[in-house]
C-alpha cells in the first residue's frame, strides 16, 4: 500500500442536517447509544469518479458529525477486474479530498474465511443450497416482475449433500459457472433479489491479495452486510439502486444471528450534465485510446479533476450544493465550474500568456530597451502583492485582440484604433504587414509613452484593454484547452440505437503548442493554479512538464441554488 497524506477540507465539517441525519437522530432519540460508524466500500476496479465523491463526502461527513468513525473498504469480491493500482488510487483520491479513514481501511476479501464460516451456518440450518442450473436457466426460473419464480430442481437437497457439495466448490473441484450456493428464501417474492438469491460462484482467477487461495468468491449482495456487521458499521449508508437489496441485506444480518446489526439506508445517486459516471465505460475509454489515462483532464474521474486542476473544497461544494436526497436528479456540470471558478478567483495568481500570437511592432521605442511595469498578481487579494513584467519593443497579442475590418462595438485593436496594452501603454494601431498568402503576420502600431500605466493627459477615453507578452522575454509552454468529452448534456437516457460512443465531442481538446506566456510561468510548480488574464483559469500540468491545461473560463453562468448538504 502506498503511503499519502490527508489534506484538510473544511467542508467536511459542515454538513448541514438532511434525511440521512434526521434517521440518525431519531435513531438516537429511540435509545441508540453506539458510536456512529460510516463506511466506503468502493470495488477497485477502476479509479473513482465525481459520482464517488457524494458517497464519500456522506459517509465522511456523517461520521465526523457525530465524532463516530468513518472506514474505507475494498469490495474486492470480484478478482476479474481489480488491481492494485485501483486499490492504491483510492486511497489517494480519498485523503486528497481530505476524508481520511479514521476508523481503518480494510478488505473485504480479508473476511472470505468469516464468510465461508457463515455460508455453512446457513447450509446447515437449511436456509442455503447448491445449486445446478446454469446462469441461463437461473434466469428462467426466477420469473419476473409479474410472474413468480420455479423452485430450482435442486432446492431440496440435504444438508448433508449441500455441505459436500459445497466443499467440492470450495476445493475447486468443478468447472466456472457449473454451480452456484444459492441462499434458500422465496421464490414467489415480490422482489426479485429474495427469489433465492446467488450467494457464492465458483471463480478461478488469481485474486490481488489472496492469490490462488480460492476457487469460490462470495457476492456483494452476501458479503457487504456480513462485513458491515464484523466491522461495527452502524449505518451502511449506499446509493439508491441498493433500496431493491435492503430485504436481502436484512436477511443475511438476521439469519447469520449478529448481536450488533448495521442499518442500510439509501441516497440518490450524483448525476451530472455531459458526464457518464460507468466505470466500465470510463476503462473502455482508457483501453481503446480515446483518452490520455484515467487521469486525462477530460475524464470524470477523481485523479483527472485533480490533474485539470479542481480542489477538494470545490468538488465538496459543489456536492453539497447538489443535495443528500433520495430523489434521482441530474445536476449542471456548470455548478461544478462555478465553484472552482469563486474559488480561484480568490486565490489564483495572475499572469499574461498569448495562446495564438501575433506579433506587434512598437515603432516609437526604442531597439533592444527593456523595460518593466509593475502589475498585480491578484487584485482579490492585497496581500499577494505584485510582480515585474518586462515590456520591449516588439510584443505578442492574441490574434482575435485585432480586426482589421472590426464589427460594431468591437473595442480592440483595429486599424487607426487605439488600445491599452494592460499595465502598460496605450498604442495606436498603424501599418498591417502580411505575407504572401494575405495573412497577417505583423501589427505596426505607436505608443503614447506618457501613458506608462497613466491616463492620456488630453482626457480621451480608451475603451478596450489587451494583454500581451514581450517578443524576447518571455517562456513558451504547450497550452491545453479543454471542452465537454461528450455533446449530450442528458447521458442517463440515450435513444435504444445510440451509445456513449456516439456522443463523443470530436473537439474536446485544443492544443495550443509554443504558446507565449510571461517568464515567471517559466517556474510555475506542477499543479500550481492561475489565471491567464482574460483567458481563464489554468494549472501546470502534472505529467507534462511544459504544459499548462485549461480549468475553467472566466465566465460563470451558473445561477447558484443553496442545496441540502
Amino acid at each position: 500500500m502506498a503511503e499519502f497524506k490527508a489534506n484538510d477540507n473544511p467542508e467536511l465539517e459542515l454538513c448541514a442536517s438532511n434525511f440521512l441525519t434526521d434517521i440518525i437522530d431519531e435513531d438516537i432519540a429511540a435509545g441508540f447509544d453506539r458510536e456512529i460508524h460510516t463506511r466506503f466500500p468502493p470495488e477497485p476496479n477502476g479509479y473513482l469518479h465525481i459520482g464517488s465523491a457524494k458517497a464519500i463526502f456522506i459517509n465522511a461527513s456523517i461520521a465526523r458529525k457525530y465524532g463516530g468513525k468513518f472506514n474505507l473498504r475494498y469490495d474486492d469480491t470480484n478478482p476479474e477486474k481489480e488491481d492494485t493500482e485501483y486499490v492504491n488510487s483510492i486511497l489517494e483520491d480519498l485523503l486528497w479530498l481530505g476524508a481520511e479513514p479514521t476508523g481503518g481501511v480494510f478488505y473485504g476479501s480479508d473476511y472470505f474465511d468469516k464468510c465461508c464460516e457463515y455460508a455453512v451456518r446457513l447450509i446447515k440450518d437449511g436456509k442455503a443450497y447448491v445449486c445446478d442450473l446454469s446462469p441461463d436457466e437461473i434466469r428462467e426460473y426466477r420469473g419476473t416482475l409479474t410472474a413468480p419464480g420455479r423452485n430450482s430442481p435442486y432446492r431440496d437437497r440435504s444438508v448433508e449433500e449441500n455441505l459436500a457439495l459445497f466443499e467440492q466448490m470450495k476445493n475447486g473441484e468443478f468447472e466456472d459457472g457449473s454451480r452456484t450456493l444459492r441462499a434458500k428464501i422465496d421464490m414467489s417474492s415480490g422482489n426479485l433479489n429474495m427469489r433465492d438469491p446467488i450467494i457464492y460462484r465458483i471463480c478461478k482467477e488469481h485474486h490481488h491479495r489472496q492469490g490462488d487461495k480460492w476457487a469460490i468468491y462470495p457476492l456483494y449482495d452476501f458479503a457487504h452486510p456480513i462485513q458491515d456487521a464484523i466491522e461495527g458499521i452502524t449505518h451502511s449508508l449506499c446509493s439508491l439502486e441498493f433500496e431493491n437489496h435492503r430485504p436481502l441485506y436484512d436477511w443475511v444480518i438476521n439469519n447469520i444471528d449478529f448481536d450488533e446489526k448495521p442499518k442500510q439506508r439509501e441516497f440518490a445517486r450524483l448525476n451530472v450534465t455531459y458526464t457518464v459516471m460507468s466505470k466500465r465505460y470510463l476503462r473502455h475509454l482508457v483501453e481503446t485510446g480515446a483518452v490520455d489515462g484515467w487521469d486525462d483532464p477530460r475524464m470524470p474521474t477523481l485523479c483527472g479533476l485533480r490533474r485539470r486542476g479542481y480542489t477538494p473544497s470545490s468538488i465538496f461544494k459543489f456536492v453539497k450544493n447538489a443535495g443528500i436526497a433520495k430523489a434521482n436528479s441530474l445536476v449542471e456540470i456548470e455548478s461544478l465550474e462555478h465553484f472552482i471558478r469563486d474559488e480561484l478567483n480568490q486565490t489564483a495568481l495572475r499572469r499574461y500568456a498569448v495562446l495564438d500570437p501575433v506579433k506587434v511592432v512598437i515603432t516609437n521605442y526604442p531597439e533592444g530597451k527593456v523595460e518593466y511595469f509593475d502589475v498585480s498578481n491578484n487584485p482579490n487579494d492585497e496581500n499577494a502583492g505584485t510582480r515585474k513584467i518586462a515590456f520591449t519593443r516588439e510584443l505578442y497579442i492574441e490574434r482575435e485582440d485585432f480586426m482589421e475590418e472590426p464589427v460594431p462595438k468591437f473595442f480592440r485593436l483595429k486599424p487607426g484604433g487605439e488600445v491599452r496594452l494592460a499595465g502598460a501603454y496605450i498604442i495606436k494601431c498603424g501599418e498591417i504587414v502580411k505575407d504572401d498568402n494575405g495573412s497577417i503576420v505583423e501589427i505596426h502600431a505607436e505608443a503614447d509613452l506618457e501613458t506608462a500605466n497613466n491616463m492620456p493627459a488630453d482626457g480621451r477615453k480608451i475603451k478596450g484593454t489587451i494583454h500581451w507578452v514581450s517578443c524576447t522575454v518571455n517562456h513558451r509552454a504547450d497550452v491545453m484547452e479543454y471542452d465537454r468529452l461528450f455533446t449530450e448534456p442528458n447521458l442517463m437516457d440515450l435513444p435504444e440505437d445510440t451509445t456513449y460512443n456516439d456522443y463523443l465531442n470530436p473537439e474536446s481538446v485544443k492544443v495550443y503548442k509554443d504558446a507565449v506566456m510571461e517568464e515567471s510561468l517559466k517556474y510555475a510548480k506542477p499543479g500550481e493554479k492561475f489565471q491567464f488574464i482574460r483567458k481563464g483559469y489554468f494549472c501546470k500540468d502534472t505529467k507534462n512538464v511544459n504544459t499548462f491545461n485549461s480549468i475553467v473560463g472566466l465566465r460563470d453562468t451558473f445561477k447558484k441554488e443553496v442545496g441540502n448538504g
